[in-house]
């Protein structure tokens, strides 16, 4: 795979974590399945604006966030920061397609240059692209045939 799918592939991974409901911290027996209770005259009816969640993703969506997202485990585990950088720059909104975090955002996080983050996303890439070239593809791979 070429950098760019690679990108490609993480942030829409990123976009379908994101898109998960995951639930608001609360345990589920505090939770309830009611709609929240109207404290406001100016909500009875509507005239507030509601935030569009997206829709929940299918079962092949999450099947390939979680195929890409494990892709950043092929950065060197004492490369931490490339890691870090990585997986906070394949975190995009579902619903605008923004990145959650910008280069200027990440450079001020990791106390440095934006274009220092971008350099070392660029070497995060290029190291899970050379981990994933080094896989068998998996029509090469060795079967498991089953002993009866």
């Amino acid at each position: 795979m070429t950098p760019p799918e690679i990108i490609a592939r993480l942030e829409e991974g990123g976009a379908t974590l994101l898109a998960l409901r995951l639930g608001d911290g609360r345990p589920a027996s505090l939770r309830a399945a009611w709609p929240e209770f109207v404290r406001d005259a100016a909500e009875a009816y509507g005239y507030t604006g509601e935030q569009v969640r997206p829709a929940i993703p299918d079962a092949a969506a999450i099947t390939r966030m979680d195929e890409a997202l494990a892709w950043i485990g092929l950065i060197p585990v004492d490369r931490y920061v490339l890691r870090r950088i990585v997986g906070a720059r394949a975190l995009v909104s579902p619903a605008n397609q923004r990145h959650i975090y910008t280069w200027r955002r990440l450079g001020r996080a990791f106390h440095c240059d934006h274009k220092a983050a971008q350099r070392w996303h660029g070497q995060g890439i290029d190291l899970i692209a050379a981990g994933l070239a080094q896989r068998l593809p998996i029509a090469h791979a060795p079967r498991f045939v089953p002993r009866f």
